[in-house]
């Protein structure tokens, strides 16, 4: 069953990108004339995903205002003492039909959301293979082509890609999801990333890892990954659009 709809967590404050963020969420700062927010809805809208529901919290008066009711919205009160697991589970509803799950900071090829799309595997999730690590990555552990575990702290020998920060869960697969969601918060997780959830589902249930394959990415967390993608990677996804479209 192929998902249409796209969750994109984007409650934060941004606090690593101030002062950039003193006054707008990181998914309205602009890369090549678009908004983070702008990029990403063309690449979903290209994949067919165009049911778009948001969870807003830090300056969410300027998301609406800017998308103009494209978009659905919930609202994470709470955001300044939570995390992305949290926002995700209060879009458990939503996510019950299946859905793409997105950070609002990530600038990514629309040729990788097509991939994730497009996998025959249920439940996946986009990863660079590689070992080469900040400390803020959230690293990957895979056993053949399955994610096996998630963490900014793996050691070295279990981490053998980046979690790009886009999954695909379809309606089965995101039951079980739910299921992790709603034993974390009760478990008090609140103010854990939205990863923690996708660790506790690998672990009982299949999620395959679909490798970028070399195609442009970059989530933005910090000033110089904000250089970095106005520099580098926008300019290396517009690229590759004009020799698709040639």
């Amino acid at each position: 069953m192929a998902v249409t709809k796209a969750i994109i967590l984007a409650a934060g404050v941004g606090s690593r990108l101030r002062p950039l963020t003193d006054e707008r969420p990181k998914c309205l700062l602009e890369v090549g004339g678009r908004t983070l927010l702008e990029h990403q809805m063309r690449a979903l809208e290209r994949c067919g995903v165009t049911d778009l529901v948001m969870v807003v919290g830090y300056r969410a008066d300027l998301i609406r205002t800017r998308m103009d009711g494209r978009i659905r919205y919930i609202t994470n009160d709470r955001y300044e003492a939570t995390n992305s697991l949290y926002s995700l589970w209060l879009a458990r509803e939503e996510l019950l039909t299946g859905a793409l799950i997105l950070n609002s900071d990530v600038l990514a090829s629309p040729e990788l959301f097509g991939r994730l799309c497009q996998s025959a595997s249920p439940d996946a999730i986009l990863v660079e293979l590689g070992d080469d690590f900040e400390l803020e990555d959230m690293k990957v552990t895979l056993n053949g082509g399955y994610v096996v575990d998630f963490g900014k702290d793996l050691p070295s020998p279990r981490a053998q890609a980046h979690n790009v920060g886009v999954a695909k869960f379809e309606q089965e697969g995101a039951a079980h999801l739910i299921d992790c969601l709603d034993q974390l918060v009760a478990s008090g997780h609140e103010n854990h990333w939205a990863p923690v959830a996708f660790r506790e589902f690998a672990a009982h249930w299949p999620l395959v890892a679909v490798p970028t394959g070399g195609l442009p990415w970059i989530e933005i967390d910090y000033a110089h990954d904000l250089k970095r993608a106005i520099e580098e990677v926008e300019p290396a996804i517009a690229s590759l659009e004009g020799l698709v479209s040639a």
